[in-house]
């Protein structure tokens, strides 16, 4: 039996270069040497609810592609409690295409400018210009080719804290925490709305006079376009070897958080708890516990300092531990740190 694909014509150099068009486009369409795409963010830094602007530029391999779709996507670290134990993984928490389906010719280059909201819920990276240890934020560009879908492009993104996140982080220094470290944990927190599937845990070190009585505490964050829930996890010594957790929610507006003096209902919810009592934040404030043991209430504490760059934050990329750190020297971060961390994970 003799199988036939075709007569194939002309000289033994132009058989030879149709079969190098051929297998170029063949690759292609598995993204092997097809277009390539690099992003290039407006500025890389950004608060939860704005938006990231900046442009794709997708550069032609030497044949022509129909493309798909050019899409970018928010990815970030997160870590995941099992049976086993815990691990981590990459996750992707928001993507949006930015362009459609086009024919690229051969060696065009094509510029796609584009805007891309940022969830309310995203994790703070940085603050006060200083990466948190334990934090990976990127922005991952994806190609869609033939049904392929290439990678591409993955930048760096800090995201630093609203106004209002800002001055929680403020009092947590005026009461004398110390950083320890941040990451992402899957799932969600009981009794608080989320639109994602993870929260931010900001862990500290309590002030040395509650050494031996409070382990640490856990921040975290839910934000939304109308205000912020606070909520506080401490670690509290319980008896000789024991522990038990004392968790502490409450929701303010924006404005209000920002107005409130932070540091003095740390130190009185720090006060309550050493001491023994359900953590009823200090001076005064009113207001009551849920069902579940999440206070809901309004701060009446408010003072007229501005906001100010704590000192106490300029350890925050080494953190407390050893470990890679996403960070800053000559003032450019260090992306190529991130990429290893996500690349890593993805081995994984």
């Amino acid at each position: 039996m003799r199988w036939s694909v075709g007569a194939v014509t002309g000289t033994a150099p132009e058989r030879e270069r149709g079969r190098v068009v051929v297998f170029k486009k063949m690759m292609g369409a598995l993204g092997v040497g097809g277009p390539k795409v690099d992003t290039v963010l407006a500025v890389p830094r950004c608060r939860p609810g704005e938006e990231l602007a900046g442009e794709v530029r997708v550069t032609a391999a030497d044949y022509a592609v129909e493309v798909q779709r050019v899409t970018l996507g928010l990815v970030t670290r997160m870590e995941i409690e099992h049976e086993e134990g815990e691990s981590g993984g990459v996750v992707e928490f928001h993507r949006a295409d930015v362009a459609g389906a086009f024919r690229l010719a051969a060696k065009e280059d094509r510029v796609i400018p584009f805007r891309l909201p940022v969830p309310w819920e995203t994790p703070v990276t940085e603050v006060y210009g200083q990466p948190l240890h334990g934090m990976a934020m990127g922005v991952r560009t994806e190609l869609a080719v033939a049904k392929a879908v290439d990678k591409g492009d993955l930048d760096p993104v800090a995201v630093v804290p609203l106004p209002s996140q800002e001055r929680v982080l403020e009092g947590f220094e005026r009461a004398g925490f110390t950083f320890k470290s941040a990451d992402v944990e899957h799932g969600h927190i009981h009794g608080v709305v989320q639109e994602l599937p993870f929260y931010q845990e900001i862990e500290f070190y309590p002030p040395p006079a509650y050494a031996g009585r409070i382990n640490e505490v856990e921040l975290t964050f839910v934000a939304d376009p109308g205000g912020l829930a606070v909520v506080l996890e401490a670690d509290k010594r319980s008896g000789l070897f024991g522990s038990s957790d004392q968790i502490l929610s409450v929701r303010l507006g924006h404005e209000e958080a920002a107005a409130t003096d932070w540091g003095a209902e740390l130190a009185g919810w720090l006060d309550a708890l050493a001491g023994g009592h359900s953590g009823v934040p200090a001076g005064g404030s009113h207001g009551h516990y849920g069902e579940h043991g999440h206070y809901d209430g309004h701060h009446g504490h408010h003072d007229g300092h501005g906001h100010r760059r704590g000192p106490g934050w300029g350890g925050v990329a080494a953190g407390a531990a050893a470990g890679v750190a996403v960070g800053v020297a000559g003032g450019m971060v260090a992306g190529e740190i991130m990429e290893e961390i996500f690349e890593d994970d993805e081995e994984d």
